[in-house]
């Protein structure tokens, strides 16, 4: 039965189609169910907005009316962070602290906070502080925050992971159930942390890779008992990872920049492993018919099809099916629909690719003027919303044509974390405001 939840609840239709658990949606591929609003502005179609104290770039879960999300807040203290271990001679540290706009607000003490929305009314129904802190390191000063995580859900449980900072298990009433500490993460350039947490049937996986000490860990979820752990050779990566079920064996895929790898679920034991993606890898895999697509849009960028069914060392063979080098996402992943890929560079081309071949639709089509992203696309309703950090919101037909429908701007915002869309309404998280838009809805 495990087994079966697994399938239908990251890799298939879903049970939970009418919530959104997980940061990618219900089916993990960045669709929703049903519609979502077309137009909307400062003062029109907003049915509500509320100030998210603190900073936090968390993309909201729900389930039902409760909309949960992350934010770290500090406290007015400041005070000397933590020592962290040097990194072993002979590699595994490559990048100095603090580097190109990395570093910001180490020392200052803050507080982890989980939240729970009332997503009808925008009313806060609860707010739980997990700890309070010095963190060892600060994070990109534009993009990052302490809450980059994005929670995860299964409908009894919120999970709330703040890396370095614990993993902290809250019932849906804000009770805590469970929490485990970490050990402290060193990042590339004290850019953040931010990869996100993915349930499996009774198992929550969290992957730290970082300059040092990468690792794996699956936890019980009901008990955060640990199950098993392996050690990653691996550098700072983000991607968050992809459990699928083929030939009867539920795997754990893990994209990065030295090797993308996939785990037995049960055991922890390596199953296949295959080099070819370039650095800083960010992208969530994405899964269709027995092939994974995994993707690197940094240096030496790569996306790769890969059929399952073998075991072992897949580089250079002929399972993976075809590569791309063009217009590769390299902060946001892409959207999944049929046999159409869609992704997004950063500094805003589109395109969209047939996975079956590799063969473009369109191929890097510039957006109607210059934006930068950091948001994942999200498709409704047959349309594909690109949320920008200029506060525009890019509507295109989905489809094998590049079309725009509209854009829509909200005032001084910027959008890192990424839209979600349940029973026609669209949640778009800024810096500082979470927002409802909702056709016919009045400001």
């Amino acid at each position: 039965m495990r087994f079966l939840l697994v399938a239908m609840l990251l890799v298939g239709p879903s049970l939970y189609a009418d919530h959104w658990p997980q940061w990618r949606g219900p089916s993990n591929n960045g669709i929703a169910k049903g519609d979502a609003p077309l137009t909307w502005s400062d003062t029109k179609n907003i049915a509500w907005k509320v100030t998210i104290p603190g900073r936090g770039h968390s993309t909201p879960v729900v389930w039902g009316d409760r909309m949960f999300l992350t934010t770290a807040m500090p406290t007015g203290a400041a005070a000397a962070p933590p020592p962290l271990a040097p990194a072993p001679a002979g590699g595994g540290g490559r990048g100095r602290a603090g580097g190109p706009g990395g570093g910001t607000a180490k020392g200052q003490e803050h507080k982890f906070v989980t939240m729970c929305i009332d997503r009808r009314t925008g009313k806060t129904l609860w707010e739980r502080t997990a700890k309070s802190a010095v963190p060892h390191e600060g994070y990109h000063r534009a993009y990052g925050s302490f809450a980059s995580n994005s929670p995860v859900t299964d409908g009894k449980l919120v999970y709330a992971w703040f890396g370095s900072n614990g993993v902290f298990a809250y019932d849906l009433n804000g009770k805590p159930v469970w929490s485990k500490d970490l050990p402290p993460m060193k990042m590339r350039l004290e850019f953040g942390e931010g990869a996100t947490p993915v349930l499996a049937g009774d198992r929550l996986i969290l992957v730290s890779d970082a300059q040092t000490g990468s690792y794996m860990v699956v936890l019980n979820k009901t008990t955060g008992k640990e199950l098993w752990r392996q050690p990653r050779d691996e550098e700072s990566s983000w991607s968050q990872p992809l459990v699928v079920r083929h030939n009867g064996k539920d795997q754990v895929i893990v994209a990065a920049t030295k090797r993308v790898r996939s785990y037995d679920l049960e055991t922890g034991k390596l199953i296949w492993e295959c080099g070819g993606l370039g650095s800083n890898v960010i992208p969530t895999p994405l899964y269709r018919n027995g092939i994974v697509y995994v993707m690197s849009g940094h240096r030496d960028p790569n996306l790769m099809a890969i059929k399952l069914g073998r075991e072992g060392d897949l580089t250079g063979t002929d399972s993976i099916l075809w590569t791309n080098q063009r217009g590769n996402s390299y902060t946001p992943s892409p959207v999944l629909d049929g046999n159409k890929l869609y992704m997004l560079t950063d500094n805003g081309q589109i395109s969209c690719l047939d996975v079956d071949t590799g063969k473009p639709y369109f191929l890097q089509q510039r957006l109607p003027k210059p934006y930068n992203f950091k948001a994942s696309p999200v498709a409704a309703g047959g349309k594909l919303y690109l949320a920008s950090e200029d506060g525009d919101v890019i509507v295109l037909k989905l489809g094998e044509s590049y079309e725009v429908l509209a854009t829509n701007n909200l005032a001084d915002q910027m959008f890192i974390a990424s839209p979600i869309v349940i029973e026609g309404t669209m949640y778009l998280r800024g810096q500082n405001t979470l927002f409802a838009i909702r056709e016919s809805a009045s400001k």
